[in-house]
């Protein structure tokens, strides 16, 4: 899979970091960089564009006017030093707001729902399991990891990093057990402790407060356990 993208800013040094940070990950194949978007505007009229990077204040035009005045476009992701226009940004449908600097840990998470996004839109064949197509890229020993939702038993948190325990082995990255919650799907996990994650449908028993996955027996916090209890015994097999 791959998805083309450009980038229009007229700051040289933001359009950088969003260049450094694409080289990252192999499947997204940067088109070009543009200062304007009159500049970008007939690559993107051209129907090989999947995504654009774009700024918000930039002379000629404004982004967020340009996306206005657009037939059909592709996906957008708006890079910005203002946070007051990500309301209105919404409003057009764009995929995500990324606000200047953009850490990588940030945009990681952008470009994993932009994965996830362009995957659902461009399917073709018959609609499978929102698990088989849906999966995460997970920074390990700088390399990007892709992980499917599906093959995830649990994550435990280990201070300033991560163990994700999968079908396959065990991930170490440097993460927080909070900012990986927020990209797994709600109704697939559960955050049941400070310490740990799981994957409800690999939840083999429940037993006071703690459950079982592949053997390990998994405490269920205290601020946690009504809700936990409620989510587990409530969920479809």
């Amino acid at each position: 899979m791959k998805i083309n993208c450009i980038i229009i800013d007229d700051e040289p040094l933001a359009a950088e970091v969003i260049e450094t940070h694409l080289k990252e990950f192999p499947h997204m194949n940067l088109q070009g960089s543009y200062v304007n978007p009159f500049e970008a505007l007939a690559m993107i009229e051209s129907g090989q564009i999947d995504v654009v990077f774009i700024d918000i204040n930039m002379p000629k035009m404004n982004g967020l006017d340009f996306i206005k005045s657009l037939d059909s476009s592709p996906y957008f992701i708006i890079t910005t030093a203002y946070r007051e226009y990500a309301v209105e940004s919404f409003d057009l449908d764009v995929l995500d707001y990324l606000v200047k600097p953009v850490p990588f840990t940030r945009f990681l998470k952008s470009i994993n729902k932009l994965s996830q996004k362009f995957i659902i839109d461009r399917s073709t064949g018959p609609v499978l399991p929102t698990t088989e197509k849906s999966f995460i890229f997970l920074k390990v020993d700088k390399k990007l990891i892709k992980i499917k939702f599906e093959d995830i038993y649990f994550i435990e948190s280990l201070k300033d990093y991560i163990k994700v325990f999968t079908k396959s082995g065990d991930y170490l990255a440097h993460k927080s057990l909070s900012g990986i919650t927020e990209e797994l799907p709600k109704n697939q996990f559960l955050r049941l402790h400070r310490s740990f994650t799981v994957a409800l449908d690999k939840i083999q028993a429940l037993e006071g407060n703690s459950v079982l996955v592949t053997d390990k027996r998994i405490p269920i916090g205290r601020k946690y356990i009504n809700h936990a209890k409620d989510v587990i015994l409530n969920t479809p097999i």
